[in-house]
């Protein structure tokens, strides 16, 4: 599809209309770092599950397609840049909508500043695997902080490349290894076995489940760039169904042609044996060394590029709750070549380093604590988040005329609520597997989820009653100068109507769009 040209920005403005679908994509996959999902955690997977853990990966998918069915239709309708918070804000009230945006701001920093302990990690295991180097993690963690924050100070669309090149690399080694396993015909002839009911209904079921859900944090985060992307009434539900489809069926084809270069009978005992090594052991045997050696290199830069994904969230999220004046105006300052958040983004990576500096001050390993705690109850707080979500889906649309159907404002949101809050359940209740730690450990981080959305309800009395001038407009539709911009931008949609009104389209442009632990659940360390 032909490019369009970017359209004219002031120095306060985002860079509107630099996003197209593909780069939205880049983003939110991105975050969900598919090679260190696989390599470490699906072995876990496939030890707790058997040879069915291919089925859990897309059953989670599966419930999170029929989540973005109400998520993406709610995105046609409320326009402002709060993405989830506006959501649950129009649909459940202003004090609701300020508690889950402090469980956003709480949910992607969690889930962004403990991988930086899983970089330091991986980066000496790999400095350890491929030139016997003995790689201290600190170093690397803050050397990584300083890159991402370069990443996020650059334009949005200069980090969409850079998370293309990163993404293209780190599944095209996963390709690489499924091509040979499949060539080979596997250990033992290919077989469908992982998807045969008696495979699938076993106990173990429940874990892979837990661990699969981790497996997608991140794909919600494209409303997150609506002020950026290209005619977002389209662009944004296409990427969240690619993001969703992707993962979901990549995660089960890579899961189930690893089951097949080891064989059904013996894949359990490979992965009790040495679960770091799985993925290692069957590309060096279909592939070579050499592709062992990359898949090395490429977990490393996974790592770079979903940590990079989550703090342009983060970002915009700090941007957009400075907008509403909820935090100091100074976050919502946008550079005036770059057209990003540059101070939300300087102030996030000084809290990551205050973060990994106080675990490594304490002694704390990179892994087991500053990973697995910190980013334990990020996962929670992002899947509560989009609980709450799906419920004030059909509560909005109960208030509004509208002529979406049932099926988008009603069953699908119903349903998905239903599901996640199975999902919930099932990650809290596994939480030891995700964290390593003790019972008081587990209850403490678990807590810190309603216990973060309790203080943005205190929060959101604190503004009702000392600024009600701030109250008053949380989470209102953008003013109709932003509106005519996007419009002239292409970046449109349907304005909301007010109750008993006629909704209000806005034009359409003629012109069609031009073709983006990490949710890195926690995984067993490599070995030395």
């Amino acid at each position: 599809m032909p490019e369009t040209a970017e359209p004219p920005r002031t120095s306060t403005d985002l860079r509107r209309g630099a996003l197209g679908t593909a780069d939205i994509s880049f983003f939110v996959v991105s975050a969900a770092a598919p090679l260190t999902v696989m390599a470490g955690v699906a072995p876990v997977a496939i030890l707790l599950g058997g040879i069915g853990a291919p089925a859990g990966y897309l059953l989670a998918g599966l419930t999170l397609a029929v989540f973005a069915v109400g998520f993406t239709t709610m995105s046609r309708h409320v326009r402002g840049a709060g993405a989830f918070y506006a959501y649950i804000a129009r649909g459940l009230g202003k004090r609701v909508g300020i508690g889950a945006a402090l469980l956003a701001l709480i949910g992607y920093n969690g889930m962004e500043i403990g991988v930086y302990g899983l970089l330091g990690t991986t980066a000496a295991d790999t400095g350890h695997a491929l030139a016997g180097l003995d790689v201290p993690w600190l170093p690397v963690s803050l050397a990584g902080l300083l890159l991402v924050w370069y990443g996020g100070f650059r334009s949005i669309d200069f980090g969409a490349k850079l998370l293309g090149v990163l993404l293209v690399a780190e599944t095209g080694i996963l390709v690489l290894l499924a091509g040979g396993v499949l060539i080979e015909g596997g250990a033992h002839g290919l077989s469908a076995g992982s998807f045969a009911p008696g495979a699938v209904l076993v106990p173990g079921t429940a874990a892979v489940l837990a661990f699969a859900f981790a497996a997608f944090t991140g794909f919600e985060s494209t409303v997150i760039y609506r002020r950026e992307a290209r005619d977002p009434d389209r662009t944004i539900p296409r990427a969240t169904y690619i993001a969703v489809a992707f993962l979901g069926l990549f995660y089960a084809f890579i899961v189930w042609t690893v089951i097949q270069a080891f064989g059904s009978a013996e894949v359990i005992t490979a992965a009790a044996d040495d679960p770091a090594g799985l993925f290692f052991t069957a590309i060096t045997t279909y592939v070579g060394p050499w592709a062992a050696d990359l898949m090395h290199v490429f977990i490393v830069t996974s790592v770079i590029a979903s940590l990079l994904a989550f703090h342009n969230a983060i970002n915009r999220y700090a941007l957009a709750l400075s907008e509403e004046g909820v935090l100091p105006g100074a976050l919502g300052r946008i550079h005036s070549r770059h057209g990003s958040p540059y101070v939300a983004g300087a102030a996030q990576t000084a809290l990551g380093a205050v973060i990994v500096l106080g675990f490594a001050l304490a002694g704390a390993d990179p892994y087991q604590q500053l990973l697995l705690w910190v980013n334990t109850p990020g996962m929670i707080g992002l899947m509560a988040l989009m609980l709450l979500a799906a419920i004030a889906v059909p509560v909005y649309f109960r208030r509004v005329r509208h002529d979406e159907g049932p099926w988008r404002t009603l069953i699908a949101p119903v349903t998905a609520a239903v599901l996640l809050a199975v999902a919930i359940c099932l990650v809290v209740s596994k939480v030891a597997l995700f964290t390593m730690a003790s019972t008081t450990v587990n209850t403490l981080l678990v807590a810190l989820v309603p216990a973060v959305f309790l203080a943005g309800l205190a929060l959101a009395q604190h503004l009702k009653t000392r600024r009600p001038e701030v109250y008053a407009r949380f989470a209102e539709e953008p003013a109709a100068g932003v509106e005519a911009v996007e419009a002239a931008t292409g970046t449109t949609g349907t304005t909301e109507a007010p109750q008993g009104a006629e909704p209000c389209p806005l034009p359409t442009p003629s012109s069609p769009e031009p073709a983006s632990a990490p949710s890195t659940p926690p995984a067993p360390r490599p070995a030395r």
